[in-house]
């Protein structure tokens, strides 16, 4: 039995483990300003967090979607949200700097990741937490798509000599 464990069960938490050393061997702490870099580390951290929701629920210990939900909406999210605003500054000819509005587009993406895993774990308040989970999500993609569109429909900004 407890070599059915180990070669079974807790291979997902040993991989979060691994995920949660790489993660902190990049110091994102130090990347606090800078949040346009900030942002990748934390949609990274939603990584090892799935796979210690996954080893959990191998142990029948959570449900098995709040991995999937740490990876799906917490990382893909926020990663995806990340590169977007990241990629659209750059390629428009904007100062690579989060502005207030680009790091409420960051916020509303995490507490949407959040509240769907917190969803999952908490049943009793389930359909509330949804509710603000999409929510979120929504304001954080029409955030982006209101923010950054009318910048990449419009083209570069001309580069001052």
């Amino acid at each position: 039995p407890v070599m059915l464990l180990i070669n079974n069960l807790d291979k997902p938490g040993f991989i979060g483990a691994l995920h949660i050393v790489r993660l902190a061997r990049w110091v994102g702490d130090r990347t606090w300003r800078d949040r346009l870099v900030f942002i990748l580390h934390v949609g990274y951290a939603f990584v090892p967090l799935g796979f210690l929701f996954a080893g959990a629920a191998a142990l029948a210990m959570v449900t098995a979607d709040i991995g999937t939900h740490a990876w799906t909406v917490g990382a893909a999210g926020t990663m995806t949200l990340a590169v977007m605003t990241r990629a659209s500054l750059g390629h428009t000819g904007n100062a690579l700097t989060a502005s207030a509005l680009t790091q409420a587009i960051y916020a509303a993406v995490v507490i949407a990741a959040l509240a769907r895993i917190c969803s999952s774990l908490e049943p009793a308040w389930s359909e509330l937490l949804l509710q603000i989970s999409a929510l979120a999500w929504v304001a954080a993609f029409f955030g982006f798509a209101a923010s950054f569109g009318p910048q990449l429909v419009g083209g570069k900004k001309p580069q001052q000599s």
